[in-house]
């Protein structure tokens, strides 16, 4: 597949190719910046991460846990204290308030690994060093008939640069 990248020198014509690109149904979109930006990251990512699932899971199985573990071992090693009950549901709040914490936070980083595509080991060949500095760049893979229309898109927005990466 073919990619093309366009240099841009400010972040609202990056972020404006991107959201045309986007409209058109191109979907391998790469956008490469000297430092966040809000206006690019809202056009890469038109919708919220699903890493938010993975934390709200992780957080309903470390309350689901804790409850059931401390009333788990209430019942099984019991301890009469003043005829008060075996399993009471108060002082267990606080573990299953912790297990929500660390489960949360596990699956949240495992989540950030999965969706992120974390590690990568493989170097972008359209990246340059000058998206370190001052420039913005964006990467769009395409099919092979769609090159000139993305190419006259990338120019539309006043592209300093317009280069055929990878045919």
């Amino acid at each position: 597949m073919p990619t093309i990248m366009g240099i841009y020198e400010l972040p609202a014509q990056a972020a404006g190719v991107v959201t045309k690109l986007r409209g058109r149904g191109f979907t391998e979109i790469e956008t490469y910046a000297p430092a966040p930006f809000p206006e690019v990251d809202d056009a890469v990512i038109p919708k919220p991460s699903k890493v938010r699932l993975l934390t709200l899971i992780g957080g309903l199985t470390g309350v689901v846990t804790g409850y059931a573990m401390t009333v788990w071992m209430s019942n099984n090693w019991q301890i009469l204290v003043g005829g008060k009950p075996y399993a009471s549901i108060p002082p267990y709040t606080i573990i299953a308030f912790e297990l929500t914490i660390l489960f949360g936070g596990l699956l949240t980083v495992l989540g950030l690994f999965i969706y992120g595509g974390l590690p990568n080991f493989k170097s972008s060949k359209a990246y340059s060093p000058r998206f370190s500095a001052e420039d913005f760049g964006v990467v769009v893979e395409c099919q092979d008939r769609d090159v000139a229309e993305v190419d006259a898109l990338l120019r539309d927005f006043k592209a300093t640069e317009v280069t055929l990466v990878e045919a």
